[in-house]
């Protein structure tokens, strides 16, 4: 008996010095999770300032070398000749609206219809199969989409339009619109699935058919995160690089003809950094410049979808 008791007193000890250890690493865990992630945060703040300071102290430099006033009116970009050269930043955005305009004709319609497809058409066994599918889009590399544009897509617009050229505006903004797909079309059908199966039930209830369930009911309750998923896919076609670079050209023109050879806002900075400009010149420093457009571009871009996201979850 007594070895019996000192062998349950001894296991109780054991237990309870265990029983410590483990509050001890929970307490451990509990005071060092929060600081690792508050690290964690913070470098991504001071990683995002980072950006944000390079891009403001290289971009005054610029423009101690060329007026504000003649890069935001002008409407002619011929950087290489610092003497006689103009830095108009007009036709690198009219090039990038333009793809992105013909991006969004081709995306949006295309992804909007898939959401509603797979949230209230598609059956489990459909949907397994497309979404998939989908997702094999967005993860092609965006340099195969511009030789698929310059190869593929060009020659065959040019037996529909005569005048295309080799470089043009039409054939990458569609392309873009095609990669961006599966963008519009995951967010948007997330959106919808969220809707509450009840409001369907009812609508259904009242007499309506499942289309009018879908686009009348669905629709206007998912509005918040559809129009969030628009506005994330056009910041996504304004920061496109390579699709534009392959097969958009490389000719900074003032136009908003879709036939025509034009230069986005990424494809300028991506000719720039391939060696064409000295470290230190004009057109060094104006790829800040360009870089600084872009920022602006996209932040007012996310800005917009949370500001809509927020005003439709109000109305709904």
């Amino acid at each position: 008996m007594a070895m019996t008791d000192g062998n349950r007193s001894y296991s109780v000890r054991e237990m309870i010095k265990e029983n410590k250890k483990k509050q001890s690493g929970q307490q451990f865990m509990e005071w060092f999770m929060p600081k690792l992630l508050l690290l964690t945060a913070t470098i991504s703040v001071l990683t995002t300032i980072g950006i944000l300071f390079t891009l403001l102290f290289e971009t005054f430099i610029f423009f101690e070398r060329v007026s504000i006033v003649e890069f935001l009116t002008s409407k002619e970009w011929l950087p290489w000749d610092e003497k006689t050269g103009s830095f108009g930043i007009a036709p690198l955005v009219t090039g990038t609206l333009l793809t992105t305009a013909i991006a969004m004709v081709v995306a949006i319609p295309i992804g909007l219809a898939s959401a509603i497809y797979l949230s209230e058409y598609a059956s489990e066994k459909a949907r397994k199969v497309l979404k998939p599918i989908l997702e094999v889009l967005a993860g092609i590399p965006t340099i195969v989409y511009g030789f698929f544009a310059l190869t593929f897509v060009t020659p065959l617009l040019q037996k529909i339009i005569p005048d295309l050229g080799i470089f043009n505006a039409l054939s990458p903004g569609i392309v873009m619109g095609i990669m961006i797909i599966p963008m519009v079309a995951s967010l948007s059908e997330d959106a919808m699935s969220s809707v509450p199966n009840s409001i369907r039930e009812g609508a259904l209830g009242l007499g309506s058919t499942k289309l009018e369930v879908a686009l009348k009911v669905v629709l206007p309750a998912a509005t918040s995160g559809i129009a969030a998923s628009f506005m994330l896919a056009i910041s996504r076609a304004v920061g496109e690089t390579m699709i534009v670079a392959v097969a958009g050209g490389s000719s900074p023109v003032f136009t908003f003809d879709v036939t025509k050879s034009i230069q986005t806002l990424t494809a300028y900075i991506v000719q720039v950094t391939t060696g064409d400009a000295g470290y230190g010149t004009t057109v060094y420093y104006s790829i800040y410049a360009v870089g600084m457009t872009l920022f602006v571009f996209t932040l007012a871009m996310n800005l917009l979808a949370q500001y809509i996201s927020r005003r439709f979850r109000e109305e709904y």
